[in-house]
């Protein structure tokens, strides 16, 4: 039996435990997310760019282009958490740093947290095309104006648990070995945990979204940079011994 007084000791096993924070550090992760983004944001265009060239890339293949993005959207998103790590730590991030989830035993994890993304993704779609197939008067006149906003309403019911589900799974399954799915169930837990500070957000990025496409999607090179960054910041925050 080891020694238990030894010292240095080993630190507590990360469970993927959560608490409640307070709304106020919404702003603050937005900051951080800033500040991480001006701290180097030569290196972090150039890998956003590179990105959204491989996504972009991807997409346009018919059929397969679809569900390679969404498998790999996680592995991306875990390189972008390791280079706000680095930079957490006082380090120099890098371009490659993109590709962090490639070249580490978690690549298979966060391969089926995309596998999970795609699936409840694809449920969504089909259970939108059998609500039109089932009710064809949603085709015509003002049955169809209603049907486009019941449809909208059902797909926002059904995404709102696929993304807390999957909110922190990439960060958990890479920098904490969590299998896929325990990882899927402390990200669900933690968001469940902060449903109105998690909502605003979610409701800020939307906006900031919305006007970084007007800038024909050049905007997106500084917002996902600092998207990251603020995501991090609310991992960091929410998740008890990260």
């Amino acid at each position: 039996m080891p020694d238990s007084s030894a010292f240095p000791l080993p630190p507590a096993a990360f469970k993927g435990d959560s608490r409640p924070v307070e709304m106020g550090l919404v702003f603050d992760w937005l900051r951080q997310g800033w500040a991480m983004f001006t701290a180097h944001p030569g290196v972090w265009m150039a890998a956003t760019l590179i990105f959204m060239v491989v996504e972009l890339g991807v997409n346009i293949v018919p059929g397969f282009g679809f569900m390679a993005s969404h498998l790999l959207l996680p592995v991306f998103f875990a390189g972008m958490s390791h280079a706000c790590q680095r930079v957490s730590r006082g380090e120099e991030p890098h371009v490659n740093d993109l590709f962090h989830g490639f070249q580490r035993q978690s690549a298979t994890a966060l391969l089926e947290v995309g596998l999970v993304f795609l699936g409840g993704v694809l449920a969504i779609v089909l259970l939108v095309l059998l609500l039109f197939l089932l009710v064809p008067g949603l085709k015509q006149g003002l049955a169809m104006l209603i049907g486009g906003m019941l449809t909208a309403l059902l797909v926002f019911v059904l995404s709102v648990p696929l993304l807390m589900a999957l909110w922190f799974a990439p960060i958990l399954v890479s920098q904490h070995g969590m299998k896929p799915m325990a990882a899927c169930r402390a990200s669900f837990a933690a968001c469940s945990k902060n449903l109105l500070p998690m909502g605003v957000f979610g409701l800020m990025l939307f906006i900031l979204g919305f006007f970084a496409l007007l800038s024909l999607a050049l905007g997106m090179i500084v917002l996902l940079p600092v998207l990251a960054g603020a995501h991090y910041a609310s991992y960091r925050d929410i998740f008890v011994g990260s």
